[in-house]
């Protein structure tokens, strides 16, 4: 069932934050600030308990802010996930289902060939006119901006950030074209501008008679000018110029998505912390690395900088007490040659072994990691509130003062109002996912149900006491099948086929009779 948001919070300029006193009253139109990670782990964050990636800053945000432990994303991989973010749709209502590229290359030049050619870039597109939560904040008066990665669209179509929703674009529209960190061009709005790199060529593996433990012999994978600085650059600038609020930005950094790159001194950082590792020289349709681990790490340290920069220029200007800061990650940590997610336990709790992170529905591919700050307002608190993505569209409505469009969420406004009693908890959380041979789950309140290879035909869901088994080792649908029925008629309740007609968004389910 689609929920409307019901405006909880119209009257906010009235309430209070996070339960901060009574004399601070919440000005009715809060900036928002809304940093999504891509492939960031459960467990990537020191606030969540990882021990050897160095996140201080993001853990200063946690330490005076709110920490969700059940937040969901609504699907396992990046475009998805981000339709779901922009429009409060579920996947089973939502448009954009899976990866779908505009154009697949067919000649020798592979993905490389998209830097040369703008007309081959792009991801499947959303319809035009689609309300997104971008237009939504435009309508409540707010300035947008997004900086970072798109993946809706392609530069031609009707579903690009600008017409969406977004009066600011910087950073890549092709989600394919992110994997590299030194690309040869970024686009600003509906131009593409030169960045000063030189090309890289993807996917090929260390040429032969380079020395693989050299570091020199890895520099032809770099470039001078690192992508998550030149758009952290422009974030600073929208916020600066439109300080004056209110303002909504959402920082959806490539980081740390694949291939895994980073300022050679701030790798070295962590050689001398984590020692000496295995090159990867063949890193299938990534780039190599000498120290993939040491990389993947000085990534999310350096976006964390980047956090404590943004921080302290929104106290510089006078805006950090106005200011949502919202911390998160699109779906679960990949496992590739670049980024072996179990030496740093990525997954925290939940498995993140191949199979069971991205590109999963299984905890470790959509329990993420999910902070809220709001300047010095808010009391410390952690909440265990089961919330997913489609929250995000009626939450931002009520602290904006606006009817949300239609969704399928439920406004968190109550905890980001120091007011968790009064907070409207979900009957259910439903996910289908038609790629890797296709998924269905549910969580109905400890109880999660999980369907696998629906696309093959199989309806035997597995049933997990997911509170007490967040790993999801003991299936319980054989003591339960009063439960496996009920998770069955929400399945049914829940899916509808996609309005666009694409194979890879097509999920056959083999309702049982």
């Amino acid at each position: 069932m689609k929920i409307k948001s019901r405006n909880l919070m119209l009257a906010l300029g009235a309430a209070t934050a996070c339960g901060c006193s009574g004399d601070k009253a919440v000005p009715a139109k809060p900036n928002v600030v809304f940093l999504l990670f891509d492939d960031l782990g459960y467990g990537d964050l020191g606030c969540y308990g990882q021990e050897k990636i160095e996140t201080p800053n993001i853990d200063a945000l946690a330490a005076q802010g709110i920490l969700f432990t059940d937040m969901y994303s609504s699907a396992p991989l990046s475009a998805p996930s981000r339709c779901c973010i922009l429009t409060g749709q579920h996947m089973g209502h939502s448009q954009i289902r899976g990866n779908q590229e505009h154009y697949t290359p067919t000649d020798d030049r592979g993905w490389n060939g998209l830097f040369e050619d703008s007309t081959m870039q792009g991801q499947e597109p959303m319809l035009a006119g689609t309300m997104t939560i971008g237009k939504m904040m435009q309508d409540a008066g707010y300035k947008t901006a997004m900086v970072g990665k798109w993946g809706l669209g392609f530069p031609e179509s009707d579903s690009t950030p600008n017409k969406m929703g977004f009066d600011y674009f910087y950073g890549f529209n092709c989600q394919a074209l992110a994997h590299t960190y030194y690309p040869t061009a970024l686009w600003e709005n509906d131009k593409e501008i030169p960045t000063g790199n030189l090309p890289v060529m993807q996917g090929e593996p260390l040429p032969e008679g380079l020395d693989s433990l050299d570091v020199e012999s890895y520099s032809r994978y770099g470039g001078k000018y690192y992508s998550p600085d030149l758009m952290y650059d422009k974030l600073e600038k929208f916020i600066t110029e439109n300080a004056s609020g209110p303002f909504f930005a959402m920082w959806t950094t490539t980081v740390p998505h694949s291939a895994v790159q980073a300022p050679l001194d701030e790798v070295m950082h962590y050689v001398d912390k984590l020692g000496d590792e295995k090159p990867c020289t063949h890193p299938g349709m990534y780039l190599p690395n000498r120290y993939p681990l040491a990389t993947y790490a000085a990534m999310v340290t350096h976006i964390d900088t980047q956090v404590g920069k943004l921080v302290a220029k929104l106290k510089e200007l006078g805006v950090w007490d106005n200011t949502i800061f919202i911390v998160t990650s699109d779906n679960g940590p990949a496992h590739n040659g670049n980024s072996p997610m179990e030496y740093f336990n990525s997954g925290g709790p939940f498995s993140c072994a191949a199979g069971w992170g991205k590109s999963s529905l299984h905890e470790g591919g959509i329990r993420m990691p999910f902070i809220v700050a709001w300047g010095d307002r808010c009391k410390p608190t952690n909440t265990d509130h089961v919330s997913y993505f489609a929250d995000l569209m009626p939450t931002l409505a009520d602290l904006a003062g606006v009817q949300a469009p239609e969704n399928d969420g439920i406004s968190l406004a109550p905890i980001l109002s120091g007011k968790p009693s009064k907070q409207q908890e979900h009957d259910f959380l439903y996910w289908e996912y038609p790629q890797s041979n296709g998924w269905v789950a549910v969580r109905m309140g400890q109880w999660k149900g999980l369907l696998k290879k629906v696309n093959q035909g199989n309806n035997d869901m597995e049933l997990y006491d997911i509170i007490n088994d967040p790993r999801e080792t003991t299936d319980l649908s054989a003591e339960h099948p009063e439960i496996v029925e009920k998770m069955w008629s929400i399945v049914r309740e829940s899916h509808e086929d996609s309005v666009i007609d694409v194979p890879k968004f097509k999920l056959k389910i083999n309702f049982p009779s």
